[in-house]
């Protein structure tokens, strides 16, 4: 697939020495980002629109002097436009970088210099919801992944590591930076070094120890106590992407959602805790989160459970 083409620098509304610069970037994209097809008509489409907007605003075809005495209330003024126009904020995000890395081309081919468009701030983007796996999916990864493992005991390993992410609500690098000496063999309390080297406790269930221990008694490889936990088929550390590619592995065999990754785990933890009545600050510390903002990121997924607590309020009964 060669993906869609790019705008001929001819098409654009623009004077020939604007035109032709706009040919040898796309040729840079090309060549020396070695950017691909789609992402070079992304580009294109985004400048022949910003292109379009002078040819109005200046009510002439813009040309590289014109560039240069662009003004920054020219550039927010592309932006009301845009958001006039009824459009995304990550589409005019994505439209701003384009600009930058047009613009930035200009200054370095000695073309165009134009400090007014650094002042510009890209548009604020709405924090992406957690997209976390219902209930039955998150218990099908941790049951299913050991089938997708060459050797028995890798099959285990894997099944421990998804089990503290769901099970315990570990981020992938806490899991993957345990030791041996620190492995969860029994149910109880175990403390994680998190984030900015915060400390926290999390409880440890018995079927996420049972899985533990049922890995680190198959693990064919001698674990010191300072040695990793989890390892690889040569005894080094466990590599993040390892997990990430079984995870893959599991969407395309349980037909999970392109949203089910091993950081969703995570998400579905702290879901499901809310969504069965978890206090938010407790599953706050659970977490590790240093802000309560952070976690109620997850109110958002489970409104029905912050509607059953609601109903649950003296104040809701009346009186």
């Amino acid at each position: 697939m060669t993906g869609p083409a790019p705008v001929p620098a001819h098409r654009y509304a623009v004077l020939p020495d604007l035109a032709e610069a706009i040919e040898r970037w796309q040729a840079w994209l090309r060549h020396e980002r070695r950017a691909s097809a789609r992402t070079v008509a992304s580009y294109g489409r985004d400048l022949a629109s910003f292109c379009d907007f002078l040819l109005e605003h200046l009510g002439e075809p813009p040309g590289l002097g014109h560039l240069k005495a662009l003004a920054a209330a020219d550039f927010r003024a592309w932006l009301a436009r845009r958001t006039g126009e009824g459009l995304e904020r990550s589409s005019t995000a994505r439209a701003l970088s384009t600009l930058r890395t047009f613009f930035r081309f200009l200054d370095r081919q000695g073309l165009v210099h134009n400090p007014a468009l650094s002042s510009i701030r890209t548009p604020k983007l709405p924090r992406a919801v957690p997209k976390p796996l219902t209930e039955a999916d998150a218990e099908a990864a941790v049951t299913s992944v050991a089938a997708l493992a060459r050797d028995d005991w890798q099959g285990k390993r894997d099944a421990a590591v998804l089990a503290l992410l769901y099970g315990a609500g570990l981020r992938i690098s806490e899991a993957l930076g345990l030791a041996r000496g620190n492995a969860p063999l029994r149910p109880g309390l175990l403390t994680i070094l998190g984030k900015g080297g915060k400390e926290r406790v999390v409880p440890i269930l018995p079927a996420v120890a049972a899985a533990v221990a049922d890995y680190v008694a198959a693990c064919p490889w001698r674990l010191p106590p300072e040695s990793p936990l989890f390892v690889g088929a040569r005894g080094g550390a466990l590599s993040p992407r390892l997990v990430q590619r079984q995870m893959e592995r599991l969407r395309g065999w349980l037909g999970l959602p392109e949203t089910a990754t091993p950081h969703a785990l995570r998400h579905s933890f702290a879901t499901h805790l809310l969504g069965n009545g978890g206090d938010l600050r407790a599953i706050q510390e659970l977490l590790g989160h240093a802000s309560l903002s952070t976690t109620q990121r997850y109110t958002a997924v489970d409104g029905a459970a912050l509607l059953r607590a609601f109903a649950a309020h003296p104040r809701a009964r009346g009186g």
